[in-house]
């Protein structure tokens, strides 16, 4: 539980860097109560006014891969590598929850125990809950806290593969697609609309045995990506060889993150940086995906529909209305609207 707080000595303590107050910050923005909602709200503000948590210098990278690919030992390995030339980095890294339970192992600091022991690093374990594609409803809040608190570069880990993880790639400035050869046909155990979300795609394990798999494997992703449309006028989505064991490939990995940064900051439309026409973009539908998510609680939290809401539920499910139907009245009855006829 978050105790009550001083949010201007909070602000200041996270603006100086201070760890413990950062972790602290990211606990009160992932709270569900509205007083702690309330805190972190004006938290967020007070670091936005001072110039802190507005998002506007650090680096955002979304990293993805199907399970067993090697997700944490490679940003562990690329993380140490970051930190090494000067930079601090924050891993938002999300666990899996259990739908039934809604536990979570939050592991992520036993599987990258080096680097959890760096000074330049921070590692924030989340539970993913019910969030889209894995990511905590929180996450682009607690990506503002540490930029606000001085890291460079930050990485969220996702949990796995799949259409969902569109919700990753709209928070990020790079998404980054981590695969590992030799499971058969690659192609097929990779959708379509992950590749097409990718700006950099990576083969990781590309070491002993697996080399010859390896290089295959870049090979068959570097065709089919020549067969999908570029998301950016500006950029083609890039496959490399890296190794997290050996230390492979991660110069070039991020090199390549920062020749995307440098042909994104191009002036776009209006003579604006397309970095900060793309994070505007993100704000506005995370503005409504807020009240869409904020809506939802509002009516699920009314106790005045609970009766409604528990007739219409077993309606639906012995088949006697349709879903369509129940949602509308019981979102007239939340609006306190007639309810509109079939």
């Amino acid at each position: 539980m978050v105790r009550k707080i001083d949010i201007v000595e909070m602000a200041d303590q996270v603006r100086a860097g201070d760890r413990r107050a950062l972790a602290r910050a990211i606990t009160l923005v992932e709270s569900t109560r509205s007083n702690h909602r309330t805190q972190a709200e004006a938290l967020l503000a007070a670091l936005a006014r001072s110039g802190g948590g507005s998002g506007g210098e650090g680096v955002r990278i979304g990293i993805t891969g199907a399970p067993g690919v090697g997700k944490s030992t490679f940003i562990e390995a690329f993380g140490s590598y970051l930190t090494a030339q000067g930079l601090r980095l924050a891993v938002l890294a999300v666990d899996p929850s259990s739908s039934r339970t809604g536990g979570s192992i939050l592991g992520d600091k036993t599987r990258m125990a080096a680097l959890s022991r760096d000074p330049n690093a921070f590692i924030r374990p989340t539970p993913a809950g019910r969030s889209l594609g894995g990511v905590a409803r929180r996450t682009r809040e607690a990506m503002a806290l540490v930029e606000a608190a001085g890291y460079d570069v930050t990485i969220v880990e996702t949990v796995g593969v799949g259409q969902s993880e569109y919700a990753v790639a709209d928070m990020v400035d790079m998404f980054m697609l981590l695969v590992a050869p030799g499971g058969g046909d690659e192609l097929q155990g990779i959708k379509r609309g992950i590749m097409e979300l990718a700006d950099l795609l990576v083969v990781n394990k590309a070491d002993g045995a697996m080399i010859t798999a390896a290089n295959h494997a870049a090979a068959d992703y570097r065709n089919a990506l020549n067969l999908i449309r570029p998301k950016d006028s500006y950029w083609r989505a890039e496959v490399i060889l890296a190794s997290a064991l050996e230390g492979k490939g991660l110069e070039e990995i991020w090199a390549t993150v920062q020749r995307f940064g440098v042909e994104k900051s191009v002036r776009g439309q209006a003579g604006q940086d397309r970095t900060d026409q793309h994070r505007a973009a993100q704000a506005k539908r995370w503005l409504w995906e807020e009240i869409q998510d904020d809506l939802l609680d509002a009516l699920k939290s009314d106790k005045n529909l609970t009766a409604l809401i528990t007739a219409r539920e077993r309606a639906v499910g012995a088949g006697e209305i349709t879903p369509s139907a129940a949602a509308r009245e019981i979102l007239a009855a939340f609006l306190d609207k007639p309810k509109i006829s079939d």
